[in-house]
């Protein structure tokens, strides 16, 4: 039926949405044995992945299917589904709106994808729409991923329980769910034995994570990271996102694990005591600091990168100057920010919003700056230090150069005649050109004997 056709992606949002892309690569190839291919209109089926989080994600999501809509009216057997937050927030108007679409389902729901695209195909129903929260069930039908990458993403939760006033998650994405331990173990165990040596934990709040083992043992987020670096072929660990609140003592403590990866993203939102109470981010700009603190004592040099929400409604210039302040108390290596944007359904939009956009773009500016400059001083400190780097793909601009990442997530730059690609390699940093960062292997020898003995073993 659908064998050997092709499908495409298009991906909007977070590392959630990419892992959520790749899972549906993973179903279509295990139930139709299709062909992913990079060309929307070579396809036979498109998927839009959508993300709701900022402000007209839904005309984006509508212009695109405008363009979409030109390639079934020259292939009328094209699908056309739409997923993701959009799709959990906006599924009857996409319905209504947009009648090329055959399938609208949430982020729950890929693993229904299957019957969804029969029902559509034998013409049994006109549109299929599955925008329910059936918990973590999608994770006890999804297949086991094939693919071979150096890093690799596991969701280890689904949703968010905080109702930050801005943040439209706990209603596109439901409450906070965790997936049984012992299926992330089991999951992680397997993407090792294809090759990945960092594996990267994901969840809207990954230190909420809370679950039982085998035994029923209590396991919490600091347990499930040493556990998951007890597992052989596992040599770095990576964690987004979380959230202040959920930082505790343990986890904290868990940063004198070598396996766990030099950076930390935990998002803040506003450095102003008083639009954090406003947010209900249930913590203060004081707390936030002590964790910091408390991090740097066992990582210094901890790339520390965060999120932050400028011209919140009512925010003064006073509040905005604390923000200020505190970003350059704190010292953040990098940050995502955006001008607020009210979401549909949150109670932020029922807050008087008096700023005007042109204060709240020179905010932005401003903060941005400042950010900007502490990052570059950051990037730029890494001059002259060893760097061990894991090897992700060859430059497709410049012949003989490949890049990975340091266990600080920055990525490093670098020549050599050996293909590295999945492997660690030792780089001493010799260069930084504002952000970009370039080196030189200096264990080449030594790892490419590495290289070989590992090989020798698998024969």
């Amino acid at each position: 039926m659908l064998e050997d056709k092709k499908f495409y992606i298009k991906t909007h949002g977070c590392q959630m949405n990419e892992y959520d892309s790749d899972k549906l690569d993973d179903v279509l190839q295990h139930h139709f044995k299709m062909e992913r291919t990079n060309k929307p209109e070579s396809a036979d089926l498109l998927f839009l992945n959508t993300c709701s989080i900022r402000e007209k994600a839904q005309e984006k999501v509508f212009h695109q299917l405008g363009r979409w809509k030109k390639y079934k009216s020259n292939k009328p057997d094209l699908l056309i589904a739409v997923g993701g937050c959009v799709a959990t927030q906006e599924g009857n108007k996409i319905k209504s709106r947009s009648p090329q679409v055959d399938i609208i389902f949430g982020p729950q729901t890929i693993h229904r994808l299957p019957k969804m695209i029969e029902e559509v195909i034998n013409k049994k129903k006109k549109v299929q729409v599955d925008v329910s929260f059936p918990e973590i069930e999608k994770f006890d039908y999804l297949p086991s991923s094939k693919k071979k990458t150096p890093s690799a993403f596991v969701s280890i939760m689904e949703g968010c329980s905080k109702y930050c006033t801005f943040c439209v998650v706990p209603y596109t994405r439901g409450e906070e769910v965790n997936r049984r331990f012992d299926d992330i173990i089991f999951e992680v165990s397997n993407l090792s034995k294809l090759g990945a040596k960092e594996i990267v934990l994901l969840g809207q709040n990954v230190n909420a994570y809370k679950s039982e083992n085998y035994t029923k043992d209590k396991v919490n987020f600091a347990d499930l990271i040493r556990y998951v670096s007890y597992i052989d072929g596992i040599e770095r660990i990576r964690h987004t996102t979380s959230h202040p609140i959920d930082f505790g003592e343990d986890l904290i403590n868990e940063y004198k694990n070598p396996k766990l990866a030099d950076n930390l993203h935990l998002p803040v939102q506003s450095g102003s005591d008083s639009i954090l109470m406003r947010m209900k981010r249930k913590h203060t700009s004081l707390e936030y600091k002590s964790i910091i603190r408390k991090i740097r004592k066992i990582r210094p040099d901890i790339h520390l990168t965060s999120d932050f929400i400028i011209g919140y409604p009512g925010e003064t210039d006073n509040e905005f100057t604390e923000t200020i302040n505190f970003i350059y108390d704190v010292n953040f290596t990098d940050a995502y920010s955006f001008i607020y944007s009210p979401r549909p359904g949150t109670p932020a939009t029922l807050e008087k919003d008096n700023i005007s956009m042109e204060t709240k773009k020179k905010r932005l500016y401003e903060l941005q700056n400042i950010i900007r400059e502490q990052s570059i001083a950051y990037s730029k400190s890494m001059h002259g230090t060893h760097q061990r780097v894991l090897v992700e793909e060859r430059s497709k601009k410049k012949p003989g150069e490949y890049f990975g990442r340091a266990s600080n997530n920055k990525i490093v730059n670098f020549k050599s005649r050996e293909n590295y690609i999945g492997n660690f390699v030792d780089v001493e940093i010799t260069n930084v050109t504002q952000n970009i960062v370039f080196g030189e292997i200096i264990n080449q020898n030594i790892e490419k004997e590495k290289q070989n003995a590992r090989a020798k073993i698998a024969k």
